[in-house]
Protein backbone atom coordinates (compact mmCIF):
# COMPACT_ATOMS: atom_id res chain seq x y z
CA UNK A 1 0.00 0.00 0.00
CA UNK A 2 1.22 3.50 -0.71
CA UNK A 3 1.25 6.09 2.06
CA UNK A 4 -1.13 8.30 0.09
CA UNK A 5 -4.82 7.51 0.36
CA UNK A 6 -6.90 7.57 -2.81
CA UNK A 7 -10.59 7.46 -2.00
CA UNK A 8 -12.69 5.77 -4.63
CA UNK A 9 -16.22 6.38 -5.82
CA UNK A 10 -18.46 4.34 -3.49
CA UNK A 11 -20.64 3.43 -6.46
CA UNK A 12 -17.77 1.23 -7.66
CA UNK A 13 -17.06 -1.10 -4.72
CA UNK A 14 -14.92 -3.35 -6.91
CA UNK A 15 -12.25 -0.64 -6.80
CA UNK A 16 -11.89 -0.41 -3.02
CA UNK A 17 -8.99 -2.90 -2.95
CA UNK A 18 -7.56 -2.23 -6.39
CA UNK A 19 -3.81 -2.91 -6.59
CA UNK A 20 -3.71 -4.51 -3.14
CA UNK A 21 -2.19 -7.91 -2.34
CA UNK A 22 -4.07 -10.05 0.20
CA UNK A 23 -3.08 -13.30 1.90
CA UNK A 24 -5.96 -15.33 3.33
CA UNK A 25 -4.95 -18.31 5.47
CA UNK A 26 -7.34 -21.22 5.17
CA UNK A 27 -8.47 -19.32 2.12
CA UNK A 28 -9.66 -22.08 -0.20
CA UNK A 29 -12.74 -23.46 1.58
CA UNK A 30 -15.73 -22.24 3.59
CA UNK A 31 -15.46 -18.77 5.09
CA UNK A 32 -11.89 -18.47 3.79
CA UNK A 33 -12.92 -19.09 0.20
CA UNK A 34 -15.71 -16.54 0.52
CA UNK A 35 -13.19 -14.01 1.85
CA UNK A 36 -10.78 -14.75 -1.00
CA UNK A 37 -13.55 -14.25 -3.57
CA UNK A 38 -14.81 -11.05 -1.93
CA UNK A 39 -11.34 -9.49 -1.80
CA UNK A 40 -10.76 -10.44 -5.44
CA UNK A 41 -14.14 -8.98 -6.41
CA UNK A 42 -13.10 -5.71 -4.81
CA UNK A 43 -9.88 -5.57 -6.79
CA UNK A 44 -7.22 -7.39 -4.76
CA UNK A 45 -4.67 -9.90 -5.98
CA UNK A 46 -5.34 -12.88 -3.71
CA UNK A 47 -2.92 -15.41 -2.26
CA UNK A 48 -4.85 -18.21 -0.55
CA UNK A 49 -3.22 -20.46 2.02
CA UNK A 50 -4.27 -24.07 2.49
CA UNK A 51 -3.21 -27.38 4.04
CA UNK A 52 -3.39 -30.71 2.18
CA UNK A 53 -6.63 -30.18 0.21
CA UNK A 54 -4.89 -29.51 -3.11
CA UNK A 55 -8.04 -30.08 -5.13
CA UNK A 56 -9.94 -27.26 -3.40
CA UNK A 57 -6.91 -24.97 -3.74
CA UNK A 58 -6.51 -25.60 -7.45
CA UNK A 59 -10.24 -25.14 -8.00
CA UNK A 60 -10.24 -21.75 -6.27
CA UNK A 61 -7.12 -20.59 -8.09
CA UNK A 62 -8.57 -21.57 -11.48
CA UNK A 63 -11.83 -19.81 -10.66
CA UNK A 64 -10.13 -16.57 -9.63
CA UNK A 65 -7.81 -16.67 -12.65
CA UNK A 66 -10.74 -17.14 -15.02
CA UNK A 67 -12.86 -14.41 -13.44
CA UNK A 68 -10.04 -11.89 -12.97
CA UNK A 69 -7.45 -12.63 -15.68
CA UNK A 70 -5.78 -9.26 -15.17
CA UNK A 71 -4.69 -10.20 -11.63
CA UNK A 72 -2.33 -12.78 -10.18
CA UNK A 73 -4.06 -15.37 -8.00
CA UNK A 74 -1.86 -17.84 -6.14
CA UNK A 75 -2.26 -20.67 -3.63
CA UNK A 76 0.25 -21.63 -0.97
CA UNK A 77 0.39 -24.87 1.00
CA UNK A 78 1.65 -24.72 4.56
CA UNK A 79 1.03 -25.98 8.07
CA UNK A 80 -0.28 -22.96 9.93
CA UNK A 81 0.49 -24.76 13.19
CA UNK A 82 4.24 -24.57 12.51
CA UNK A 83 6.05 -21.26 12.97
CA UNK A 84 8.60 -21.93 10.23
CA UNK A 85 5.87 -22.76 7.73
CA UNK A 86 4.00 -19.56 8.60
CA UNK A 87 7.05 -17.45 7.87
CA UNK A 88 7.85 -19.40 4.70
CA UNK A 89 4.37 -18.94 3.27
CA UNK A 90 4.30 -15.23 4.04
CA UNK A 91 7.67 -14.61 2.40
CA UNK A 92 6.63 -16.81 -0.54
CA UNK A 93 3.66 -14.52 -1.11
CA UNK A 94 5.83 -11.42 -0.94
CA UNK A 95 8.31 -12.96 -3.39
CA UNK A 96 5.59 -13.84 -5.91
CA UNK A 97 3.46 -10.70 -5.57
CA UNK A 98 6.11 -8.14 -4.69
CA UNK A 99 4.52 -7.09 -1.40
CA UNK A 100 1.73 -7.82 1.07
CA UNK A 101 -0.94 -5.27 1.94
CA UNK A 102 -3.59 -7.38 3.69
CA UNK A 103 -3.31 -10.43 5.95
CA UNK A 104 -6.46 -12.31 6.92
CA UNK A 105 -5.81 -14.89 9.65
CA UNK A 106 -8.72 -17.21 8.93
CA UNK A 107 -7.26 -20.73 9.25
CA UNK A 108 -8.74 -22.72 12.10
CA UNK A 109 -9.53 -26.25 13.23
CA UNK A 110 -11.71 -27.95 15.84
CA UNK A 111 -11.03 -31.06 17.90
CA UNK A 112 -14.11 -31.22 20.08
CA UNK A 113 -14.02 -33.21 23.33
CA UNK A 114 -15.00 -32.57 26.90
CA UNK A 115 -12.22 -31.38 29.18
CA UNK A 116 -12.13 -34.80 30.88
CA UNK A 117 -11.49 -36.55 27.56
CA UNK A 118 -9.23 -33.96 25.92
CA UNK A 119 -5.64 -35.11 25.40
CA UNK A 120 -2.55 -32.92 25.54
CA UNK A 121 -2.30 -33.16 21.76
CA UNK A 122 -5.97 -32.18 21.29
CA UNK A 123 -5.34 -29.01 23.27
CA UNK A 124 -1.96 -28.12 21.82
CA UNK A 125 -2.91 -28.72 18.18
CA UNK A 126 -5.94 -26.41 18.26
CA UNK A 127 -4.01 -23.67 20.08
CA UNK A 128 -1.09 -24.06 17.64
CA UNK A 129 -3.25 -23.60 14.53
CA UNK A 130 -5.91 -21.16 15.70
CA UNK A 131 -3.87 -18.86 17.93
CA UNK A 132 -0.12 -19.43 17.58
CA UNK A 133 -0.40 -19.62 13.79
CA UNK A 134 -2.18 -16.26 13.70
CA UNK A 135 0.58 -14.78 15.86
CA UNK A 136 3.42 -16.08 13.69
CA UNK A 137 1.72 -14.93 10.48
CA UNK A 138 1.01 -11.50 11.95
CA UNK A 139 4.52 -11.19 13.36
CA UNK A 140 6.06 -11.70 9.92
CA UNK A 141 3.45 -9.56 8.17
CA UNK A 142 3.83 -6.72 10.66
CA UNK A 143 7.56 -6.51 10.06
CA UNK A 144 6.92 -6.10 6.32
CA UNK A 145 4.04 -3.66 6.79
CA UNK A 146 5.95 -1.48 9.25
CA UNK A 147 8.75 -1.12 6.70
CA UNK A 148 6.17 0.17 4.22
CA UNK A 149 4.20 2.19 6.76
CA UNK A 150 0.80 0.72 5.85
CA UNK A 151 -1.18 -2.47 6.04
CA UNK A 152 -4.23 -4.35 7.23
CA UNK A 153 -4.43 -7.41 9.48
CA UNK A 154 -7.83 -9.02 10.12
CA UNK A 155 -8.14 -11.96 12.51
CA UNK A 156 -11.14 -14.27 12.20
CA UNK A 157 -12.24 -15.34 15.68
CA UNK A 158 -15.60 -16.87 16.72
CA UNK A 159 -18.59 -16.16 18.91
CA UNK A 160 -17.49 -19.28 20.84
CA UNK A 161 -14.50 -17.23 21.99
CA UNK A 162 -16.98 -14.98 23.79
CA UNK A 163 -19.48 -17.51 25.09
CA UNK A 164 -17.48 -20.73 25.50
CA UNK A 165 -19.09 -24.07 24.65
CA UNK A 166 -19.29 -27.58 26.07
CA UNK A 167 -16.70 -29.77 24.39
CA UNK A 168 -14.80 -26.82 22.90
CA UNK A 169 -12.50 -25.58 25.66
CA UNK A 170 -9.50 -25.66 23.31
CA UNK A 171 -11.36 -23.91 20.46
CA UNK A 172 -12.93 -21.29 22.74
CA UNK A 173 -9.57 -20.51 24.37
CA UNK A 174 -7.85 -20.15 21.01
CA UNK A 175 -10.54 -17.86 19.60
CA UNK A 176 -10.74 -15.79 22.76
CA UNK A 177 -6.97 -15.42 22.62
CA UNK A 178 -7.33 -13.69 19.26
CA UNK A 179 -9.11 -10.79 21.01
CA UNK A 180 -6.07 -9.98 23.13
CA UNK A 181 -3.72 -10.61 20.22
CA UNK A 182 -5.70 -8.22 18.00
CA UNK A 183 -5.68 -5.37 20.49
CA UNK A 184 -2.01 -5.83 21.38
CA UNK A 185 -0.93 -5.91 17.72
CA UNK A 186 -3.01 -2.81 17.00
CA UNK A 187 -1.34 -0.89 19.82
CA UNK A 188 2.14 -2.07 18.84
CA UNK A 189 1.60 -1.10 15.20
CA UNK A 190 0.74 2.46 16.22
CA UNK A 191 3.64 2.59 18.70
CA UNK A 192 6.15 1.41 16.09
CA UNK A 193 4.85 3.80 13.41
CA UNK A 194 5.15 6.75 15.78
CA UNK A 195 8.59 5.59 16.86
CA UNK A 196 9.77 5.52 13.24
CA UNK A 197 8.53 9.05 12.60
CA UNK A 198 5.50 7.99 10.54
CA UNK A 199 2.47 8.95 12.65
CA UNK A 200 -0.32 6.39 12.45
CA UNK A 201 -2.82 9.11 11.46
CA UNK A 202 -1.06 9.82 8.17
CA UNK A 203 -2.47 8.24 4.99
CA UNK A 204 -4.27 4.91 5.28
CA UNK A 205 -2.37 3.68 8.34
CA UNK A 206 -1.67 0.19 9.64
CA UNK A 207 -4.65 -1.36 11.38
CA UNK A 208 -5.40 -4.65 13.14
CA UNK A 209 -8.97 -5.80 13.75
CA UNK A 210 -10.93 -9.00 14.34
CA UNK A 211 -14.21 -10.43 13.10
CA UNK A 212 -16.21 -12.89 15.22
CA UNK A 213 -18.57 -15.03 13.13
CA UNK A 214 -21.52 -16.72 14.75
CA UNK A 215 -22.91 -20.00 13.42
CA UNK A 216 -22.15 -19.98 9.69
CA UNK A 217 -23.40 -22.47 7.09
CA UNK A 218 -20.12 -24.21 6.24
CA UNK A 219 -18.74 -27.76 6.28
CA UNK A 220 -17.90 -27.27 9.97
CA UNK A 221 -21.64 -27.41 10.78
CA UNK A 222 -22.51 -30.08 8.22
CA UNK A 223 -22.04 -32.94 10.69
CA UNK A 224 -24.34 -31.48 13.34
CA UNK A 225 -27.61 -33.44 13.69
CA UNK A 226 -30.70 -31.63 12.36
CA UNK A 227 -32.33 -31.54 15.79
CA UNK A 228 -29.32 -29.81 17.36
CA UNK A 229 -29.01 -27.46 14.39
CA UNK A 230 -32.63 -26.43 14.81
CA UNK A 231 -32.00 -25.68 18.47
CA UNK A 232 -29.03 -23.51 17.49
CA UNK A 233 -31.19 -21.60 14.99
CA UNK A 234 -33.81 -20.97 17.66
CA UNK A 235 -31.18 -19.22 19.80
CA UNK A 236 -30.17 -16.82 17.03
CA UNK A 237 -32.31 -13.66 17.10
CA UNK A 238 -32.46 -13.35 13.30
CA UNK A 239 -33.55 -16.99 13.11
CA UNK A 240 -31.05 -18.42 10.67
CA UNK A 241 -27.44 -19.41 10.12
CA UNK A 242 -25.09 -16.89 8.58
CA UNK A 243 -23.64 -17.15 5.08
CA UNK A 244 -19.85 -17.15 4.52
CA UNK A 245 -20.30 -14.14 2.23
CA UNK A 246 -21.66 -12.13 5.16
CA UNK A 247 -18.38 -12.58 7.00
CA UNK A 248 -16.40 -11.84 3.85
CA UNK A 249 -18.07 -8.46 3.35
CA UNK A 250 -17.05 -7.29 6.82
CA UNK A 251 -13.47 -8.49 6.31
CA UNK A 252 -13.28 -6.61 2.99
CA UNK A 253 -14.66 -3.49 4.66
CA UNK A 254 -11.98 -3.59 7.35
CA UNK A 255 -9.29 -4.22 4.70
CA UNK A 256 -10.17 -1.11 2.69
CA UNK A 257 -8.16 2.12 2.75
CA UNK A 258 -11.25 3.96 3.95
CA UNK A 259 -11.26 1.99 7.22
CA UNK A 260 -8.10 3.66 8.52
CA UNK A 261 -9.90 5.01 11.59
CA UNK A 262 -10.83 1.52 12.82
CA UNK A 263 -8.20 -0.45 14.71
CA UNK A 264 -8.06 -2.79 17.69
CA UNK A 265 -11.77 -3.58 17.30
CA UNK A 266 -13.79 -6.81 17.50
CA UNK A 267 -16.60 -6.97 14.91
CA UNK A 268 -19.37 -9.44 15.74
CA UNK A 269 -21.26 -10.96 12.79
CA UNK A 270 -23.55 -13.42 14.51
CA UNK A 271 -27.20 -12.57 13.89
CA UNK A 272 -27.49 -10.95 17.31
CA UNK A 273 -26.46 -14.09 19.20
CA UNK A 274 -24.49 -12.14 21.80
CA UNK A 275 -27.23 -9.64 22.64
Amino acid sequence: MSTTSTYVNPSHPAETLRNRVALVTGGTRGIGAAISRQLAAEGACVAAGYWRDTQAAEKLQASLAAEYPDRLATVHEGNIGAAADCRRVLHEVIDQHGRLDILVNNAGITIDKTVARMSDEDWQRVIAVNLSGAFFMAQAALEHMLERGTGRIVNVSSVIGETGNIGQANYAASKSGLFGLTKSLAKEAIFQLNRSGRPAGDGIGLTVNAVTPGFIATDMLATIPDKLLERIRSQIPVGRLGAPEEIARVVAFLAADQSAYITGQIWAVNGGLDM
